[in-house]
């Protein structure tokens, strides 16, 4: 089950759904998907797929935490997934439900890193879906990698808002990218599921770069996108559906990471003119320290 931004966010749901997409081809599954308009029918439309014969149910956002969670003591020979499900602390996750987890923060320091070597302004943009701990790891990531080859640098941040719709607001994105470009940034990072379109529309008009999020969404605006940070959400689906297939199941909490190629950012033929070998053979180096364990990266700005 999908939620607010949906199937065509062309980026996390998205994601997701190419996950399940690349488990019909090589794994023979079939699925159903649905998908929340506003957020109060997540519980019903989840039970109706808990209640239903599929082998494992995934809830797309953090959002559907309590739900998942709720559903999942309540139908425990039932497997239920959820993408960025937010542990809290005491938390006891039932055997049957898997929280699939990513160090954004991570991915987001390699850009950041990028956006602070490349921009002739020494300042730079974030613009935010919601304000809530998972964005702020992408702000984190994102400013300390900024810091960390331009100390001197500016990280402009905006939020969208305060509730999912934040997620799908391209117009407030739009708005927002706009004000951060005409403060001085060159450069935006935007984690805000559709609302980045707007960022992009902006960057267009303008002239200037952006940096996607969670999909590579070069494609949304070609010569705009500087790169992406992934998140490969496509991958955590299929392994649990392969793992599920397989009699591998195991429940409790997946992370992933840069040492386990769950995050990544974008670099090929599309961006290679405007990433200097220089300037990538940087951000390898840092990639390579946080891998290794030596470099931490903060999960609050």
């Amino acid at each position: 089950m999908f939620d607010i931004g949906g199937r065509g966010d062309k980026s996390f749901n998205d994601a997701a759904y190419a996950g399940l997409e690349k488990a019909q081809k090589e794994l023979g599954v079939t699925f159903t998907t649905l998908e929340t308009n506003e957020g109060s029918d997540r519980e019903a439309q989840l039970r109706q797929l808990a209640a239903g014969d599929a082998k494992l149910v995934f809830g797309v956002g953090f959002l559907f935490t309590d739900d998942v969670r709720a559903l999942a003591r309540e139908f425990p020979d039932q497997k239920f997934a959820c993408v960025d499900y937010t542990v809290s602390p005491g938390d006891t996750l039932p055997s049957n439900l898997v929280a699939l987890k990513f160090r954004e923060e991570e991915g987001s320091f390699l850009v950041g890193a990028l956006a602070g070597l490349l921009s002739k302004t020494g300042k730079v943009g974030f613009v935010g879906g919601m304000e809530i701990p998972l964005i702020r790891k992408f702000q984190a990531g994102f400013t300390a990698g900024v810091m960390a080859v331009n100390p001197k640098a500016k990280v402009i941040v905006k939020y969208a808002g305060n509730t999912g719709a934040a997620f799908k607001d391209p117009t407030k994105g739009k708005e927002l990218a706009l004000a951060e470009y005409h403060a001085g940034a060159d450069i935006i990072f935007h984690a805000s599921g559709s609302t980045g379109l707007g960022v992009f529309e902006a960057a267009r008009e303008l002239g200037k770069l952006a940096i996607g999020v969670d999909s590579d969404q070069y494609e949304e605006a070609p010569g705009v996108i500087l790169t992406s940070m992934v998140k490969r959400v496509d991958t955590a689906v299929f392994d649990t559906i392969r793992d599920v297939q397989a009699g591998r199941w195991s429940g409790g909490v997946h992370e992933f990471g840069l040492k386990e190629s769950g995050v990544t950012w974008v670099y090929d033929d599309r961006n290679k003119a405007l990433v200097p070998d220089a300037v990538k053979a940087q951000v390898d180096s840092l990639q390579a320290l946080i891998v290794a364990g030596s470099l931490k990266v903060p999960t609050e700005p």
